[in-house]
């Protein structure tokens, strides 16, 4: 071992930081894992009072997905608890620009904010980077995906965000299906960042979680601090389990992104050529791959009840590869196709993914 100060996190490529971040110091004897700190209860004086202010291990996995963002990250209990935090920033009866199709648990929300009178809701092409910036206008919050789901749009980040500070609103990227290895809306002019570590931060379809991650600046840290206050007050806080579990799936995200990617970008070519498949929706990153298949709704659902390898299940991101009618979910928005399939291509071999999916789109058309 040589001597010399250790590596700043900076340094470092994304990753070494996703091994290396999120555990203990080195001290002889110790250990090398985060440490999985169960307690609800802190002796009195310390920096945490209670179990629903802070725990190591949340500051273990907020430490590692902070600078991959290249910001300061909170773990909540869930996807939708992130969701909720961020749109706590929304001023009541404020304005809010969402995608005419996204998440359906955003839709939801909007839904809910707009009967109740909680917020005037103006939805947009995200993909028009001119209607996004003229519902701009006299608005409070924008809302983004990109990729949307399952839509799979994509939006000009850096314009349309530069264009919501420049008219003072509140810019909110869900990263998800992109995660920070792939683009880090902070960089280009986002004020906050959403996750469901669920999906591949966590990577193995065995925890419910949620991060927001905020600017370095003095405006990000203030906007942290709400978001702190929403987490503490509100009761969404991660389980320490959950938590060190998604730390522990997190190491291999590099690995598992890089293979889950290039399988969804053979299958996407394969599948353009494929009789029964009508549209492949990919925007060329991501292992997200959406398609439109022949038959309408009953066609999909015959195709995701005949794949033996492929699993019929509403999420992803996890190692397996997943698929799903997005239509069959409540609140899914009209602007999906009935016959639209969205799969979550996963790490498997993708000559058995091909064999088994484009069998059950045979015995689907036929």
């Amino acid at each position: 071992m040589t001597d010399g100060p250790s590596p700043r996190p900076d340094d470092l490529s994304p990753a070494t930081r996703l091994v290396a971040l999120g555990r203990e110091p080195a001290a002889p004897g110790a250990q090398v894992g985060a440490p999985l700190v169960l307690t609800s209860t802190y002796h009195a004086d310390g920096e945490v009072a209670y179990g629903r202010g802070g725990n190591p291990t949340w500051s273990a996995l907020e430490e590692a997905v902070g600078s991959l963002e290249g910001g300061d990250a909170l773990v909540l209990a869930s996807g939708m608890a992130a969701v909720s935090a961020a749109f706590a920033l929304l001023p009541h009866g404020g304005t809010v620009v969402v995608p005419s199709a996204a998440y359906n648990g955003v839709m939801a929300t909007v839904a809910d904010l707009e009967a109740s009178g909680g917020a005037t809701v103006r939805r947009v092409d995200v993909a028009d980077t001119a209607a996004v910036t003229a519902a701009l206008d006299g608005a409070d919050l924008l809302w983004l995906e990109s990729p949307t789901n399952p839509l799979l749009e994509v939006a000009d980040l850096p314009a349309v965000c530069a264009a919501a500070r420049a008219r003072g609103v509140l810019s909110v990227v869900d990263n998800t299906f992109a995660t920070p290895l792939l683009q880090r809306p902070l960089e280009v002019g986002a004020d906050v960042v959403v996750h469901s570590a669920t999906k591949y931060l966590a990577g193995h379809s065995d925890v419910l979680l949620g991060v927001v991650v905020t600017a370095p600046t003095a405006a990000g840290r203030a906007l942290r601090a709400r978001l702190q206050r929403h987490r503490l007050l509100h009761g969404g806080v991660a389980g320490p389990m959950e938590a060190w579990l998604a730390l522990r799936g997190l190491r291999t995200l590099h690995l598992r992104l890089e293979r889950a990617c290039a399988n969804a970008a053979e299958l996407a070519r394969r599948l353009a050529g494929h009789g029964a498949v009508t549209r492949v929706r990919y925007p060329g990153l991501g292992a997200v791959v959406s398609i439109e298949v022949v038959g309408g709704a009953p066609g999909a659902e015959r195709v995701a009840a005949a794949t033996r390898l492929w699993v019929h299940a509403t999420s992803l991101g996890g190692v397996e590869s997943l698929l799903e009618r997005r239509r069959r979910q409540p609140n899914e928005p009209a602007e999906v196709p009935e016959e639209l399939l969205r799969l979550s291509v996963g790490v498997e071999d993708v000559e058995d993914l091909w064999a088994d999916l484009a069998a059950a789109l045979e015995r689907a058309a036929g």
